[in-house]
């Protein structure tokens, strides 16, 4: 009877000892777990912050960045991409890749990457297609992505549109051809002023010679009509054998009969001299006063007027523009000289065409106004560009011009702060732009 109430009592300390090892145990469980949840919130907002890190620097990429698997198909794209085809996320995700390529080859590139899984990093130029078709050049750099186990699992392509950049190229190019122009209307500016000092002193050498030989024509024009009277009275009376043999001689009647002409000829020699040595003169010659107000359109209409009378009427002209006024500042005087030039050459071009027309017009802007003299000719050879401006150069036949015309023109215009340039029509013929600063 004693035994068995130690005996339960010991089984009630023993029970008593578990329970509480169990409970314990149950703590340190649960501070292990507490802990590891601890641990695990952790974790996730540390992988939160990567992922909110990572978005907010493909948001802030200006690349464009396209993730794609071992298929093709899109699995992530950035902000840049979205913007740039104007598709969002959800869109673009699950797409082929493909579909976003806008040329054959572009296609055929990008399918030849894909069958092949090349896990080599790319370099290639793949134009994209937008939502609203147009299609976006752009360089791409693709390098390949693995798993875990290091198998090729797909592709990410980080690529940056090049039409700023071939846009940027093209501007640069056309400043590029600009200066060059500047810089070769710069050496004919300088050219232009050196043969103009040059001329100047010529012209004024050259002129009095040429007043001599001119007054002395006259003289000999003069003296060739007594000379006539002369042999006529003279030969009226009958002539010795001697006198009769010597006049055949020396040919005396074919002599008097050519003497006319040879005078002649002498003085029209002479006043063309003359009228080159005026041309110089002008080429070479600074006006003062060049800040006159004209009006640009009227010049221009006299100008036409003028030539037109003595132009064939089977030539068109055409007129656009000069039927409002123009102001500039120059002379007038001189502007119009430049402008029957133009307009004289212009009608000389177009004198063998099969329809001969020429065209003038009159445009402007807040700074500049131009006038453009164009033709139907056969226009001027690309090797005679260069010189067109040059003094004596000339493509006329003899007779027909001095080669000083366009040379005054060049030089006018210069002096006007202004720029006379030509080229040829890509439809035929030339044209001359006369472009000056307005008043």
């Amino acid at each position: 009877m004693g035994i068995a109430p130690q005996v339960a009592s010991a089984g009630q300390e023993l029970a008593e000892a578990a329970w509480i090892e169990v409970i314990q145990r149950m703590d340190q469980v649960y501070s292990e777990l507490v802990a590891s949840q601890e641990n695990l919130e952790e974790k996730h907002q540390e992988l939160a912050d990567a992922h909110h890190f990572t978005e907010r620097v493909l948001a802030a990429m200006t690349d464009v960045l396209v993730v794609c698997d071992a298929q093709g198909h899109v699995t992530q794209v950035n902000h840049a991409m979205q913007s740039l085809t104007g598709q969002k996320s959800n869109l673009l995700t699950g797409k082929h890749i493909l579909s976003l390529l806008n040329t054959d080859l572009a296609i055929q590139t990008m399918q030849h990457l894909i069958e092949t899984g090349k896990t080599d990093t790319l370099d290639l130029e793949l134009p994209l297609r937008t939502n609203t078709g147009e299609s976006i050049p752009v360089t791409w750099n693709i390098s390949p992505l693995s798993d875990g186990a290091g198998r090729y699992s797909g592709f990410v392509a980080v690529g940056r549109p090049i039409g700023e950049l071939k846009r940027a190229y093209s501007e640069l190019q056309a400043a590029h051809k600009a200066l060059q122009a500047a810089q070769a209307q710069l050496i004919q500016a300088e050219k232009m002023a050196s043969i103009g000092r040059l001329v100047a002193g010529v012209a004024h050498e050259l002129n009095n010679p040429i007043s001599f030989i001119l007054g002395n024509t006259f003289a000999m024009s003069k003296y060739a009509t007594k000379l006539e009277t002369y042999c006529q009275a003279l030969h009226q009376e009958t002539l010795s054998p001697a006198l009769q043999t010597l006049r055949e001689q020396l040919k005396i009647d074919r002599l008097m009969k050519d003497l006319p002409s040879l005078v002649d000829g002498l003085r029209e020699g002479a006043e063309r001299s003359t009228q080159i040595v005026d041309a110089l003169k002008r080429f070479s010659a600074v006006e003062e006063n060049l800040q006159q107000p004209l009006d640009l359109a009227e010049a221009i209409r006299r100008s036409l007027y003028w030539v037109t009378r003595a132009t064939p009427s089977n030539i068109s002209v055409k007129t656009e523009g000069l039927d409002h006024t123009v102001m500039v500042s120059g002379s007038v005087n001189q502007l119009q000289q430049v402008f029957v030039n133009l307009i004289q050459n212009a009608v000389d071009a177009v004198e063998k065409a099969a329809h001969p027309e020429i065209t003038i017009s009159l445009t402007s802007d807040p700074q500049y106004v131009t006038v453009c003299v164009a033709d139907n000719g056969t226009g001027i050879p690309t090797e005679n560009l260069s010189a067109i401006f040059d003094p004596f150069f000339t493509t006329k036949p003899i007779g027909k011009g001095t080669g000083l015309g366009l040379s005054i023109s060049y030089g006018i215009v210069e002096n006007h702060l202004g720029h006379l340039m030509v080229e040829n029509r890509e439809t035929g013929g030339a044209q001359f732009k006369v472009q000056l600063p307005l008043h």
